[in-house]
């Protein structure tokens, strides 16, 4: 294959990632549990307030990472 076309596929796979982000970040509201699990922390102080989602994050981590896995499987 030539560069360009393999360029091309690289930017289609982009593409296709991006929407489906945009797709979960969309859809993220509707999850009622994602981003309230034991272990994400909120600090809340007078003029001050801290999230940080950890234990929604490894989950996000931990299926992105299964899912491709699972399609570098399927490519080969």
């Amino acid at each position: 294959m030539s560069d360009l076309s393999s360029l091309g596929r690289a930017l289609i796979i982009a593409g296709v990632l991006l929407a489906l982000v945009g797709l979960l970040v969309l859809a993220g509201p509707k999850i009622p549990w994602l981003g309230r699990l034991p272990g994400d922390l909120a600090i809340r102080r007078e003029g001050f307030s801290v999230y940080v989602p950890i234990t929604s994050s490894i989950l996000i981590s931990l299926v992105l990472s299964a899912v491709l896995w699972v399609v570098g499987q399927w490519r080969r």
